[in-house]
């Protein structure tokens, strides 16, 4: 069972980065990745292949704020935390990149926050 779960979600992740290399080739992509615990959130630079910023309730910064990582408020302080760093990178446009996730919940509150501190997507 967890194999088909597997291979399920890998498809939905390899059509959703197709879709948007096909439409959106030349600008970032913010991609997020989130685990029971923790979401993280990195941009990344896919014709050099470097990643720009990052940002995850693994930092000490985000541990000092807050306790838990695995909640809709931890993902709005992520969301508002890449949007600063992306801004000091010099990032204004990405593509949003919610791998195989649904946009709800953690993801997109995380995606919410980066939009209202600046990030264009």
């Amino acid at each position: 069972m967890a194999l088909n779960k597997q291979k399920r979600d890998n498809k939905r992740k390899n059509r959703n980065r197709y879709s948007l290399k096909k439409h959106n080739g030349s600008k970032p992509r913010l991609s997020v990745y989130r685990s029971n615990q923790h979401i993280y959130a990195q941009i990344i630079d896919d014709t050099s292949g470097s990643t720009l910023c990052s940002a995850s309730t693994m930092d000490k910064d985000f541990k000092a704020k807050k306790a838990f990582g695995g909640n809709v408020s931890a993902a709005k302080e992520i969301g508002s935390i890449i949007a600063k760093t992306a801004s000091k990178a010099g990032v204004k446009e990405v593509v949003f990149d919610r791998g195989s996730y649904l946009y709800h919940g953690r993801v997109k509150a995380l995606a919410e926050a980066a939009r209202g501190n600046g990030l264009v997507f």
